[in-house]
């Protein structure tokens, strides 16, 4: 994939991250354009979480670069246009779900008439009173999302964000991601839920640390020929890695 810079939200080239003594990715090179929605998708382990940090600046690096809405990744210019949901919450359990969600509106500098149709956004609207530590788990999940779309980030870094939800609430919240694009925005978001991947324009699919393939769902089964994309993607490891079933 060769797209013009101005167009793209990330662009990586030659990535290499050590975890330890473990090689976590080595040498990844991929390219994210703005205002789509890209699927991340791999088996657990396969460096998926490892490749989010690097975008958002949270990781150290070995080698290669990661550049970000044209700047470096983890600028200090990025704080306010890059959202990031990690697979643990990162919310206060102690506060509402309206303080949570307000805090960090405060934080990014948005108004606070954004906070309540931010909380109706992600379906907590009758929950908006209630304390973190008294939600479930998923319900809990949502806040943190809340606390990151509340920002209106340019980029939306979303880490398995439908774990544990339910099939509609998953459904209204892809429906949201996809008006989120419409806007513009770019959303970016890990999954091992494979009729997920139906919804993504692009999809970038990891094994080992390695990108076995950066494609569009059309484009997977076509090179495959294979209908339902979970055989899709196996049929494709192994042809592209050996791998076994």
């Amino acid at each position: 994939m060769n797209t013009p810079s101005n167009s793209l939200a990330v662009d990586v080239h030659d990535l290499r991250v050590r975890r330890g003594s473990h090689l976590a990715l080595d040498e990844v090179s991929l390219q994210v354009t703005r205002g789509s929605i890209t699927g991340l998708l791999g088996p657990s382990g396969c460096g998926k979480t490892t490749l989010m940090r690097s975008i958002v600046g949270g990781q150290i690096v070995e080698s290669g670069t990661v550049t970000v809405l044209g700047l470096p990744a983890g600028a200090v210019e990025l704080r306010r246009r890059v959202g990031y949901v990690t697979q643990s919450a990162s919310v206060y359990p102690d506060l509402t779900v309206t303080d949570n969600v307000a805090y960090f509106a405060s934080l990014y500098g948005r108004p606070r008439s954004t906070v309540h149709e931010t909380i109706e956004a992600v379906g907590l609207g009758s929950h908006s009173r209630t304390r973190a530590d008294a939600l479930s788990g998923g319900q809990f999940g949502r806040v943190s999302l809340a606390c990151a779309l509340v920002g209106d980030p340019d980029l939306l870094v979303l880490d398995e964000p439908t774990v544990g939800l339910d099939p509609v609430l998953r459904v209204e919240l892809w429906e949201h991601f996809r008006s989120l694009s419409r806007r513009g925005v770019t959303v970016l978001v890990s999954s091992h839920v494979m009729d997920e991947a139906d919804r993504c324009d692009d999809l970038l699919l990891l094994r080992d640390g390695r990108l076995v393939a950066q494609l569009t769902p059309r484009e997977l089964r076509e090179q495959t020929g294979e209908e339902v994309l979970e055989d899709a993607f196996l049929r494709l490891i192994r042809t592209r890695t050996g791998a076994r079933s």
